[in-house]
């Protein structure tokens, strides 16, 4: 297993699959967050199911932590990696010409994520903690939504969420498709899951700018 992570392809790959396990992960996330803007009791209801269900508590969400470790980590690797090739192509050809300027900046837009994911952290998983296992507060099943709009009052917070997604979609639009690259599945299938993958990036980072403004204007 350690021969697969230091080689190329082994590397790729398991990026890849972390990028799988990450965008699935944003589909969910979306689309719970989405309920707080069309249903109060069922935005808290799900919620609810989330922060208590052992599944989720003690198995999902350790997963999910790892994985965001593991893709950030093995995406600074690659970066390192490909850095050094590509300073010996680059004195052949031009860069510039023969990719995107994402795909050439991805350890930027992944570095501002990052930052983003610590503050998404500060803002809601910090607090849960805080609230669960430090404080011991009794359960209050329709605390979430209130939480969740005191979060979005401040413009500069708001501003942050923007950026930040804004960063994600950049982000999502090279890595999707590359993610299906690295996996050698994108025979006769590359224009077609570039447009999938473009949808994806503009439509998950709007979804979540969306609610972080709905709940700014609607507090």
């Amino acid at each position: 297993m350690s021969g697969f992570f230091k080689s190329s392809i082994g590397r790729k790959v398991a990026m890849a699959l972390s990028a799988f396990f990450l965008m699935i992960f944003l589909i969910m996330h979306v689309s719970v967050n989405l309920l707080s803007v069309f249903s109060e009791n069922a935005f808290n209801t799900a919620s609810h199911f989330m922060g208590t269900n052992w599944l989720v508590q003690f198995i999902m969400q350790p997963i999910l932590i790892f994985g965001v470790v593991f893709h950030f980590v093995m995406g600074f690797v690659l970066e390192v990696k490909n850095k050094k090739a590509r300073d010996i192509a680059y004195v052949k050809n031009n860069g510039a010409a023969n990719s995107t300027w994402m795909s050439r900046n991805m350890i930027y837009s992944g570095l501002v994520i990052l930052a983003f994911i610590v503050l998404h952290f500060i803002d809601f998983w910090f607090p849960e903690l805080n609230y669960k296992y430090i404080v011991g507060n009794p359960e209050d099943p329709t605390r979430y939504f209130h939480e969740l709009q005191e979060k979005f009052v401040h413009i500069w917070r708001v501003a942050a969420y923007i950026i930040a997604f804004i960063l994600l979609g950049l982000h999502l639009a090279h890595g999707f498709t590359s993610a299906f690259q690295s996996l050698g599945i994108t025979a006769g299938r590359k224009k077609t899951l570039q447009s999938i993958g473009k949808a994806y990036a503009i439509l998950i980072p709007l979804g979540f700018i969306f609610i972080a403004l709905y709940h700014h204007f609607n507090h």
